[in-house]
């Protein structure tokens, strides 16, 4: 029996894009620390583990609730739709858009969706600031007015021609010692490339505004190896400090929707590497609010995989499934952070910052197009107790127990690795300046 079989299991590849997206990140540590060696692959189980940390995680021996109530797949009049409600504020604006109570449920936003058409919930959605997309065939993806260009490049980078000089990188498998990294971002994808930044030994610094505080667990999960603090980008005084830790930093990475960032006042250094991280190609579909799981939907990988193989007739007949990990958020994380190495190790020589760009719709299109796909899979196989690992760490004033999956790299040149530099803790607990 393959020992890899299992892993993963979906219709679609996606064993093979979560391991290549590793490999990227491994090969670019080792052309920025100047290896003469390959990396060796990584092990799929471990990448697996990482791929679908959220199942794995335990706060005092208990698992967590990866989605909420109002989070999920509802029958239309004409088909399906995908809501996304995690988060306070999008709960409140899909109530309000479904003139629903505070107190609402999964049942009744399910009986006030159904005489709804998919289009007018997605379009409504879409003006009233709440999430919730159209589930589509792959072909009707693909002839959707205004949704971008798409891509089967998950990330793009330009240079950025600007007057810096040359900052050479460390030697050896932690290439990134003594980069300092501005982590403005939410969720996974922004995170996992962060959290992966930090692997590579840099100092990385999370800023999120004091109003819009992350979901307890999530930051657990993505937070490893890096600090977290608060300031709020619409007061002067905040700003102004965002603005010195962002002069003193060598990479931002933001997960706003574009030209938010720039909206507020903030300013790239020259020779600094900006990295985005956003859910939807170039075209109006850009300014939209997206999630993996609503990516998944709006692209068509939501029919392949509750169909099988994404041709079974009208998307009315259909029943829409998932894949078995939030694969284009982690995958698109970690092709970021190995495009960010490659932009500071191309720096060292000439000086000049760079764009990098990772969407994750364009991760949906690569994998979509990619071979190797599997009708006939069985379920999911878990990764081992081997894949995990515990820590105690201090929420609200007491010790919890964590338990978190190990790094999807397994070691970095002849070092193994175990864990991350530290666990996560409190969010929104540290200072806002340069741990070096």
């Amino acid at each position: 029996m393959n020992p890899l079989t299992g892993f993963l299991s979906a219709t679609l590849p996606v064993l093979d894009l979560a391991v290549g997206s590793v490999v990227a990140v491994q090969r670019a540590a080792a052309r920025a620390g100047r290896s003469r060696r390959s990396p060796r692959a990584p092990d799929p189980e471990r990448v697996a583990a990482a791929f679908t940390s959220d199942r794995l995680l335990r706060l005092d021996g208990s698992p967590v609730d990866g989605f909420a109530p109002l989070s999920g797949f509802f029958a239309v009049a004409d088909g399906w739709v995908r809501t996304h409600a995690n988060y306070p504020h999008h709960r409140e604006h899909l109530l309000h858009l479904t003139d629903l109570p505070d107190d609402a449920g999964r049942d009744d936003l399910a009986t006030h969706l159904s005489a709804w058409s998919a289009q007018d919930v997605e379009d409504a959605a879409a003006a009233a600031g709440a999430i919730a997309v159209r589930v589509r065939t792959a072909e009707e993806w693909r002839s959707t007015p205004g949704r971008g260009v798409g891509s089967a490049e998950p990330v793009r980078t330009r240079v950025r021609e600007d007057d810096a000089r040359p900052v050479p990188l460390a030697r050896g498998p932690r290439p990134l010692t003594g980069v300092r990294v501005l982590d403005l971002t939410r969720v996974i994808a922004g995170p996992v490339a962060t959290r992966t930044l930090a692997l590579l030994g840099a100092d990385v610094l999370r800023v999120d505004a004091p109003g819009l505080p992350e979901i307890g667990w999530q930051h657990l999960d993505t937070g490893q190896g890096k600090r977290s603090t608060l300031l709020d980008l619409r007061d002067a005084a905040d700003l102004a400090h965002a603005q010195e830790l962002l002069a003193g930093a060598d990479v931002l990475v933001t997960g706003y929707r574009p030209g938010a960032i720039e909206s507020l006042g903030l300013h790239v250094p020259p020779g600094a590497v900006h990295a985005r991280v956003r859910a939807w190609d170039d075209g109006p579909w850009a300014e939209r609010r997206g999630f993996d799981s609503i990516v998944q939907a709006a692209s068509g990988i939501a029919l392949v995989e509750g169909t099988r193989d994404g041709t079974s007739g009208p998307v009315a007949d259909a029943t829409p499934g998932a894949l078995p990990a939030q694969a284009l958020d982690h995958a698109t994380g970690y092709l970021v952070a190995a495009a960010v190495v490659d932009a500071l190790a191309e720096r060292a020589a000439d000086g000049c910052g760079r764009e990098v760009d990772g969407v994750l719709a364009r991760t949906a299109a690569a994998l979509l197009a990619a071979p190797g796909r599997d009708p006939a899979h069985g379920a999911p196989r878990p990764p081992g107790e081997g894949c995990v690992v515990g820590h105690g760490v201090y929420l609200d004033g007491r010790r919890t127990a964590l338990t978190t999956a190990r790094p999807a790299l397994d070691r970095l040149g002849d070092e193994p690795l175990d864990d991350y530099p530290a666990p996560a803790h409190a969010w929104g607990s540290d200072p806002p300046r340069w741990s070096s």
